[in-house]
């Protein structure tokens, strides 16, 4: 059956252009920055659609217009989509390099188009532009390793692979053929194959960024239901994970896991004072003054109310007191300014560690639990250890 590349080209911009308004579709709900990502990349689809809208249209265009109109429509889609797939994983965007790369390859197109008619230099110039462009795809995808790679991520660079050898070929079958085609617009197998398979990559590629923003959802859904919305800690759901794990590396291991069982004294009379507002900075206030005195490998979360947890791998049962003691004299030596009003806070601290072998965390952190109430009991503002044969109360 004969193929027409006006028909391929039709097919190829239709395509696009129903693609990006599915993406666009998509995008009202998710987090911001996936959310813009995926508008972007069906900005960068409706761009490129017009591209393959010029192509199509060619017999109404004139060859300089079709030229540098088609590749600057082309640059500037691929541009785009540099963009939306860096913002979707996070990385810099690079949307300078990006502007960089697209404004030099049409300028060498230009040239080898208009100014000095060279087919296969153009052909070269904006193939190089194109894979430059690919590439800065590909190094972001590539943040982390290919071990670490998702799913969609080593999909995504397979089709970023296949993109670049396609131009590859194209270029070594124009260098190399006997008979090369003078132009895309010509009727050759070349140019059937060419933008046959330059159309289908649209919806290949976009079945790709789309199973990477629904990774990108999961992932975010997941952290945020085990972050504290308010001081931006674990949770309790987060914490007793991290419980879990950790016990068990200190298990395989037999090193020791300290826990740490913080509570803000009187807290209630903070809320009463100053309302909930206030109380709310003033938590905020005394997750900064832990975080301060804690390692990189420690974990500080909430467990409710003005109640903290504080898991020291590594750490000994007097170490833990020692680091204890030590939130506990930042926190009374740090006053807090509260709606124009001086508030000193003081917390009490009840420590626990893991025995040789333990596997239940809920024990763990009921034996640090009660050493807090302990601590309590004992007049607050002091710590206090749940194994009282090997230390006791550190008072205030």
């Amino acid at each position: 059956m004969p193929m027409h590349i006006e028909t391929l080209s039709l097919i190829s911009a239709i395509q696009s252009l129903a693609l990006a308004a599915m993406l666009w579709a998509g995008t009202q709900g998710g987090p911001g920055a996936a959310r813009d990502a995926l508008k972007l990349r069906a900005g960068a689809l409706a761009v490129e659609s017009g591209g393959w809208a010029m192509l199509a249209a060619q017999a109404w265009l004139h060859p300089a217009q079709l030229l540098l109109g088609g590749n600057a429509l082309n640059l500037l889609a691929h541009g785009m989509a540099v963009v939306a797939l860096r913002k979707l994983l996070g990385a810099p965007l690079r949307w300078r390099s990006a502007l960089a790369i697209g404004v030099i390859g049409w300028l060498g197109v230009g040239w080898f188009g208009v100014v000095q008619p060279d087919y296969r230099l153009r052909v070269v110039w904006g193939s190089i532009a194109i894979v430059a462009l690919i590439w800065l795809r590909m190094e972001a995808l590539l943040q982390g390793g290919l071990r670490r790679a998702t799913r969609a991520r080593a999909i995504l660079l397979m089709l970023h692979t296949l993109s670049a050898l396609l131009l590859l070929w194209r270029n070594g079958q124009l260098w190399f053929d006997l008979n090369p085609p003078a132009d895309v617009i010509q009727p050759d197998t070349v140019n059937y194959l060419y933008v046959l398979l330059s159309g289908m990559q649209p919806l290949f590629l976009s079945i790709a960024f789309l199973l990477l923003y629904n990774e990108t959802l999961q992932r975010e859904l997941y952290q945020l239901a085990r972050v504290d919305a308010l001081t931006g800690v674990q949770n309790r759901l987060a914490l007793n994970e991290t419980a879990t794990r950790l016990l068990a590396q200190a298990n395989r291991s037999g090193r020791p896991l300290g826990v740490l069982m913080i509570d803000a004294d009187h807290f209630k009379s903070v809320n009463d004072r100053f309302g909930h507002g206030g109380g709310d900075k003033v938590l905020l206030a005394l997750v900064g003054s832990i975080r301060t005195t804690l390692r990189a490998a420690n974990v500080v979360g909430r467990v409710g109310g003005e109640e903290f947890v504080v898991l020291a791998p590594d750490t000994t049962l007097e170490q833990a007191l020692v680091l204890a003691e030590r939130i506990r004299c930042t926190v009374e030596s740090t006053p807090l300014l509260v709606d124009g009003h001086v508030l000193q806070l003081t917390v009490s601290i009840g420590v626990a560690a893991a025995r040789p072998g333990e596997r239940d965390v809920g024990a763990l952190l009921h034996r640090a639990d009660a050493a807090l109430y302990g601590a309590k009991r004992a007049g607050r503002n002091r710590v206090m250890a749940a194994d009282l044969h090997l230390a006791g109360s550190v008072p205030a």
